[in-house]
C-alpha cells in the first residue's frame, strides 16, 4: 500500500523543480530526460527504496526519502536567487497538491460498497496523504539542501546566504541527527497531525 505513494511522492516533487526550472528558463532537467514520471529516471536506491523501507518497516512513525535530484543551471535563470527559490518551493507544493489528490482517492474508497475496492482505496490513500505531507513539511526545513534552505537563501542578504549555501554538505548530517534525536517530531509533529486530520476530513475519514 505504501510503495506506489512513496514511489509517486517523491519522483513527482523531482518533476515539478524540473518543470518550474524550465519556465524560469533552464532547459538542463528536460534535456535529460528527468522531466518524466517514469520512476526509474529518479529513484536513488538509497534515499527512494533503502531508507523509506527501512523507517517502514522499523515503525518509526516518520517516513521520508530522496530522489536523485533534478540538475538546475541558476546560470539559465533570469533571475537566479528569485528562480532558485520558486524551483525549490515547487516541490513542496506538488506534494500538497499530491495530498489532496489522495484524499480524493480515499474518499472514493469510503463511497465505494464493496470491501475488497474500497479497502486498498481508503489505505492507500492515507498512505499517500502521510507520506506527501511528510516530505512538503520536510522540504520546508531551512536546512540545505532542503528546499526551505533556498526559500531562506533569497530572503538573506546575498553575502550572508553564499555563508549559508557552504554549510550544504552538513546538512543531510544534520538531518539524520534531528530524527535520530526525535526532534525532528517534536518539530513537524503537531503540524503533521493537524495537516493529516483536515486532508483526511477531506477523505471523509
Amino acid at each position: 500500500m505504501w510503495v506506489i505513494p512513496v514511489v509517486f511522492a517523491i519522483t513527482v516533487h523531482e518533476v515539478a523543480h524540473g518543470w518550474v526550472a524550465k519556465l524560469r528558463g533552464d532547459n538542463t532537467a528536460s534535456m535529460l530526460g528527468r522531466l518524466t514520471l517514469n520512476p526509474v529516471k529518479h529513484i536513488d536506491w538509497i534515499g527512494t527504496v533503502l531508507v523509506p523501507g527501512i523507517l517502514i518497516l522499523s515503525f518509526t512513525g516518520f517516513i521520508f526519502g530522496w530522489a536523485k535530484p533534478v540538475p538546475v543551471n541558476d546560470k539559465n535563470l533570469a533571475n537566479p536567487r528569485v528562480d532558485m527559490a520558486l524551483v525549490a518551493v515547487a516541490g513542496p507544493v506538488a506534494n500538497v497538491l499530491m495530498a489532496l489528490l489522495w484524499a480524493g482517492i480515499a474518499r472514493i474508497g469510503v463511497s465505494v460498497e464493496v470491501e475488497s475496492i474500497s479497502s486498498p482505496l481508503i489505505y492507500m490513500g492515507i498512505a499517500g496523504v502521510s507520506i506527501n505531507l511528510v516530505l512538503a513539511l520536510i522540504n520546508l526545513i531551512p536546512v540545505p539542501p532542503l528546499d526551505g534552505s533556498r526559500v531562506l537563501a533569497c530572503l538573506l542578504p546575498p553575502k550572508w546566504a553564499e555563508r549559508f549555501n557552504r554549510i550544504e554538505g552538513l546538512g543531510l548530517i544534520v538531518l539524520l541527527l534531528l530524527l535520530v534525536t526525535d526532534t525532528l517530531s517534536v518539530i513537524l509533529g503537531y503540524p503533521l497531525y493537524y495537516l493529516q486530520q483536515f486532508f483526511f476530513t477531506i477523505a471523509g475519514i
